[in-house]
C-alpha cells in the first residue's frame, strides 16, 4: 500500500493545510484538511482510518502527541482537500484542540480536521494510514485509543505519510 498527498511537494507539507493558511474556526484553529490517495490497498479493504499526529509536539505539550485529525470508515481511496469541513461519507474522531493545551475546545468544533501550528520550530507531521477489513463502531467524536481499540485485529496494511511544516 502506498499514500501520496498532493499537499506535500518535496517533504514539506503546503502552507494552506495549517496556521500560514487562510481558513481557520471561530477559534483561530485551521481548518483547511490536507488531501491524500491510497494506492494499491490490499484486497479485502472494507474501510480506510487515518490519524495525523504531531510526536515533535511532545516537549510542547508537556509529553505527548499531538492529533490534528482523526477518520474511520472512509470507503473510498482518496481524500480531497478541504474535505474534513464537508465530507459526509465517513466519521472523524476528535483532535488535540480540546486538550487544556488546546485551549479546551468543544468536541463539535474538534471532531475535524485541526491544522498545523508548530510554535517552536519545523514539526514533522504523520499521516498514518490504515486498510481494515471492517467498518469500525465508531461515532462522531470519538478518541484515538477508542479507534485503536476498535482497529485491533483489523489492519490488513498501514503506511505513515510523513511531512514537515514550517514554525509561526
Amino acid at each position: 500500500m502506498n499514500v501520496t498527498s498532493s499537499g506535500i511537494i518535496n517533504g514539506v507539507i503546503q502552507p494552506q493545510y495549517g496556521g500560514h493558511g487562510t481558513q481557520f474556526n471561530e477559534n483561530g484553529i485551521p481548518t483547511y484538511s490536507l488531501p491524500f490517495a491510497v494506492e494499491d490497498a490490499p484486497q479485502g479493504t472494507m474501510s480506510i482510518a487515518i490519524v495525523l499526529e504531531d510526536k515533535d509536539a511532545y516537549p510542547v505539550t508537556g509529553g505527548f502527541a499531538w492529533i490534528h485529525w482523526l477518520a474511520a470508515n472512509i470507503t473510498r481511496f482518496e481524500v480531497r482537500e478541504n474535505e474534513s469541513q464537508t465530507a459526509e461519507d465517513f466519521v472523524q474522531g476528535r483532535n488535540s484542540w480540546t486538550s487544556i493545551q488546546g485551549g479546551e475546545q468543544s468536541t463539535e468544533l474538534s471532531s475535524y480536521y485541526g491544522g498545523m501550528t508548530p510554535p517552536d520550530k519545523p514539526h514533522i507531521y504523520e499521516l498514518h494510514v490504515y486498510a481494515l477489513d471492517k467498518m469500525l463502531d465508531l461515532e462522531r467524536g470519538f478518541l484515538l485509543n477508542e479507534l485503536y481499540r476498535e482497529m485491533d485485529g483489523h489492519i490488513l496494511d498501514q503506511f505513515t505519510l510523513k511531512g514537515l511544516y514550517e514554525k509561526m
